[in-house]
């Protein structure tokens, strides 16, 4: 999902393609009318410097590698509930036609006493030719800070605010601040050395960093290959579920309820391909983990530009055992985030625009 050679153009066009969109659409501005095939997405190390912003990335945890380097001010990566932070969770590298470039980057909130964790989602694009990137594609080169971004030590967010007494540390907020303060800064911050404001703070509050690599989901009806066609009660057939699951799904579907019926379709469909963090299906429709809070159409607001929101792809459950968020001494839990996205992709400009997220839990008899 990184352009790779000059041929980027096409690169970009058969992505669209294969996330779900056509050409045709993307230059008509027309709502989806065609899915395409779903995508699973799998973490897998890789090298710093193939995980930074001119690398055009997906990937999971880490700093955030931003696509637009105006960055979003802090007061939109600030949980509804605690007021806390968000840090970044993962990006998806998804261009459209009239979008060469194109990321969606989701935060969350990581605060153990949070009353009602929030997450967000970010939309940023450009066109090929933008004043940040060159036109062809650079070569992975060792990390360097960007020069003039200015980045929080601790989340890599935007850091408006600097250190008082050094000034030099950059920080998106108070909170960032004074916990760095505490958690080694005070030490720094009165030697002479001048590269403590490109350092990053030894409070670790991220997550691990991965790549994020997608393929097509394999199964074995052509009628898996696109998602928009299943319903949430739908039967799927596959070739690799084991015999053991067989056994298990069969005996849930004598005494099955409708709630029944959505979970082990969840958990037959996950079985092929069990390590995926990530589904990716433009226009279709998610595999729901559970019959309860599935949201409809008036729950989906509009994009700010008036434009109907679609379906794009939905973190699983599976990511939070690649996060280790058990080292975070928390409880964070999720069924599935589902992310939907403006059907028209408009043009922030250099911006980052808002879309949205929703988060469906496991149901209580499922856990």
């Amino acid at each position: 999902m990184r352009p790779e050679d000059a041929s980027h153009m096409q690169q970009v066009a058969e992505v669209t393609s294969i996330l779900g969109g056509s050409a045709e659409m993307a230059q008509s501005g027309s709502e989806s009318s065609r899915v395409g095939p779903v995508e699973l997405g799998f973490v897998e190390p890789a090298a710093p410097e193939r995980l930074v912003s001119s690398q055009f990335p997906s990937k999971v945890g880490g700093r955030p590698a931003w696509l637009s380097l105006l960055l979003p001010g802090p007061e939109l990566l600030e949980c509804g509930g605690c007021a806390q932070p968000l840090v970044f969770l993962l990006q998806v590298y998804a261009p459209r036609e009239h979008a060469f470039h194109r990321s969606l980057l989701i935060f969350c909130c990581t605060s153990p006493d949070c009353p009602n964790r929030s997450f967000a989602t970010l939309r940023s694009q450009l066109g090929r030719i933008n004043e940040f990137y060159s036109a062809e594609p650079q070569p992975e080169v060792p990390v360097r800070p960007i020069p003039g971004l200015k980045l929080c030590r601790v989340c890599g967010a935007s850091g408006p605010k600097t250190c008082s007494r050094c000034h030099r540390a950059r920080y998106c907020g108070k909170k960032h601040q004074v916990a760095d303060w505490k958690a080694g800064h005070r030490a720094a911050c009165s030697q002479p050395d001048e590269s403590d404001d490109d350092g990053v703070s030894t409070l670790n509050i991220l997550f691990p960093e991965f790549e994020l690599v997608m393929e097509l989901e394999d199964s074995e009806g052509e009628e898996l290959q696109t998602c928009g066609e299943l319903s949430a009660t739908e039967s799927v057939c596959t070739s690799e579920v084991t015999e053991e699951l067989e056994l298990e799904l069969e005996a849930m579907a004598k005494h099955a309820t409708k709630e029944d019926r959505i979970f082990a379709k969840f958990k037959k469909r996950i079985a092929v391909a069990p390590d995926q963090v990530l589904r990716y299906c433009r226009g279709g429709s998610p595999l729901w983990v559970s019959g309860v809070n599935i949201p409809t159409n008036s729950d989906i607001p509009n994009c700010s530009c008036g434009a109907r929101r679609e379906f794009e792809f939905q973190v699983m459950p599976q990511l939070l055992n690649q996060l280790k968020v058990d080292r975070l001494g928390e409880s964070m839990d999720w069924g599935t985030l589902i992310v939907y996205t403006c059907t028209q992709s408009c043009d922030p400009g250099n911006a980052y625009i808002l879309e949205f997220i929703w988060k469906q839990d496991f149901s209580i008899e499922e856990v």
